[in-house]
């Protein structure tokens, strides 16, 4: 019999991370410290390991063709942003085709097959970025950075909560003084 911590499970139990939809992530350093820049009259200024943080979010759209981004923030110890999944693309002649991806790693290699390439779900997605961006922090800059153990997510339902979303993003940075991951708002 187990009587350690549970953890608690942050995916939506059956459904299919790899649908193509809008996805709402958090994804928050260790122990949520700040290392990633600072807010500055309303507005985040990025240091060195911000800009690194920056250049792997923009990676992944550029390393999965399948991956759209939409609005996205970093902030001083975390990053919230839309990634939309495509799956289907529509060629001249109006005939569906799955949108080929660009294959980084041995791992993705095997998932590859030699037709329609794999979709990787959300999680390993949001792994992939956090892998490779935690690996350039600490071979570039000397430091030992981790981020915080898994993510948090949400399904975006409708056009309204998309929208909603959207302007939650743009307005984090005036709202630090309140935001729940400030290190000053942690009980």
């Amino acid at each position: 019999m187990y009587f350690g911590k549970q953890r608690k499970l942050n995916r939506w139990q059956g459904y299919d991370y790899s649908m193509p939809r809008f996805y709402f992530v958090t994804i928050c350093s260790q122990k949520r410290i700040c290392c990633f820049g600072d807010i500055v009259d309303n507005k985040m200024i990025l240091n060195e390991l911000g800009d690194i943080i920056k250049q792997q979010w923009l990676w992944l759209s550029q390393n999965y063709d399948y991956i759209s981004l939409d609005e996205w923030q970093i902030m001083p110890n975390h990053i919230h942003g839309i990634i939309e999944i495509i799956n289907k693309d529509y060629d001249s002649n109006g005939k569906i085709f799955t949108k080929p991806h660009k294959v980084g790693n041995v791992l993705e290699r095997s998932l590859h097959n030699q037709g329609t390439p794999k979709i990787l779900p959300l999680y390993r997605v949001i792994g992939a970025f956090k892998t490779t961006s935690a690996k350039l922090i600490n071979q570039e800059n000397g430091v030992y950075f981790k981020w915080q153990k898994s993510f948090h997510d949400r399904v975006i339902r409708s056009e309204q909560e998309l929208n909603n979303i959207r302007y939650y993003i743009q307005q984090n940075p005036i709202n630090w003084q309140s935001d729940r991951n400030n290190p000053a708002n942690i009980k």
